[in-house]
């Protein structure tokens, strides 16, 4: 007698069995992972997308397939290793693109190359803005040689930095934790780089760089943020952690224009033609600030003096105008501070002002 067949899984079975397979995905490296992750003080990658997007918004994750049981001879990479979501963020919507540090690091597989690239070109054809919240510690080494050598692969991800940029699309990246190798080129390429106390930016770590040259150096010398921040000057902001550096990149997308709008680089102003009273200064003279009543007095006298002389024919000279005649007036010697006498007169006790005087003929 035959074997009955297996019976058929049900539609509601099915899709039962893809929801508990996403909640499988969701958790990234796993439980032990997670755990890890907090130890270090730092948020998971889908715990950073919830905390930068609008509270009550509806967040769209894409790519959750990505990399689905291709490399499971390595351990795995859930969701290729990436988590891509259309968000609102600050009521902008936005493209993020984050490392899941709980996958290898953060190290990208051939597919998380692929899963990037996609969501790059999501961003560019819909005119969107991309936040990249960074934890990766590069290129997954056992299969780099098939991450770097097509034109539509690892090296393509700066060639789009470029172009986003000269199109005006706004890039804004947050080192929260390993920027390492490789991934160390696309956020400084950003037009706005944030960085973490305790995350590291640079191209080989402190073992390699032992190993290569025999130098010693700290994580933090090598490429910390206070180093980024103070010495090589990277880095726009340096945040304390994850928290701040989130309401670091709210704030940021606060600035940004609407939606449907893109900022140019730059922007001109037409030239406007000045006010006519404004187009020359000559002839115009100004009374010096003198706060002492008794100068001030001076000075109203000595221009009424010299209006009035102004077009006398007995003066061999023509006169002198504002703070020269004003000069005139005093006494001839020089004047220093109130109340301290230079000669036979001296400023009152509520003068503010230091002048000096020519004297007559010098």
């Amino acid at each position: 007698m035959a074997a009955p067949e297996p019976a058929t899984p049900s539609l509601a079975e099915l899709a039962a069995e893809i929801r508990a397979e996403e909640s499988r995905l969701r958790l990234g490296g796993g439980e032990r992972a997670i755990e890890r992750q907090h130890g270090k003080g730092r948020l998971t990658a889908r715990e950073r997308v919830e905390r930068l997007v609008d509270p009550g918004t509806r967040t769209l994750e894409l790519g959750i397939w990505a990399g689905w049981r291709m490399y499971d001879e390595y351990g795995g990479a859930p969701a290729a290793g990436l988590v891509v979501c259309l968000g609102t963020v600050s009521g902008r919507r936005h493209v993020i693109i984050a490392n899941d540090a709980t996958v290898k690091a953060g190290a990208f597989f051939p597919a998380t190359t692929k899963k990037l690239l996609r969501a790059q070109r999501i961003a560019f054809a819909n005119r969107l803005p991309i936040t990249y919240l960074v934890d990766s510690s590069g290129v997954f080494l056992p299969l780099q040689e098939d991450i770097f050598p097509d034109e539509d692969d690892f090296g393509r991800i700066f060639r789009n930095n470029a172009v986003f940029s000269a199109a005006g699309l706004e890039q804004t990246a947050a080192v929260m934790g390993n920027c390492v190798a490789g991934g160390g080129y696309l956020p400084v390429l950003c037009d706005k780089l944030l960085m973490t106390e305790g995350s590291g930016l640079y191209l080989a770590g402190p073992a390699l760089v032992k190993s290569a040259i025999g130098q010693v150096v700290s994580h933090e010398e090598l490429g910390g943020a206070a180093m980024h921040a103070q010495v090589s000057g990277t880095i726009d902001y340096h945040e304390p952690d994850d928290e701040s550096c989130l309401v670091r990149l709210r704030n940021l997308a606060a600035l940004r224009p609407p939606d449907g709008e893109v900022a140019a680089p730059f922007h001109r102003v037409a030239a406007v033609e000045p006010p006519p009273h404004r187009r020359s200064l000559r002839g115009r003279g100004r009374q010096p600030r003198v706060r002492c009543p008794r100068l001030a007095r001076v000075w109203s006298t000595t221009r009424a003096s010299t209006s009035t002389r102004r077009n006398t024919a007995a003066r061999s000279s023509a006169p002198r105008r504002g703070s020269a005649a004003f000069l005139s007036a005093l006494s001839p010697i020089s004047i220093g501070r109130c109340g301290r006498r230079t000669g036979r007169s001296s400023f009152p006790e509520c003068c503010t002002s230091t002048v000096r005087r020519r004297r007559p003929g010098s």
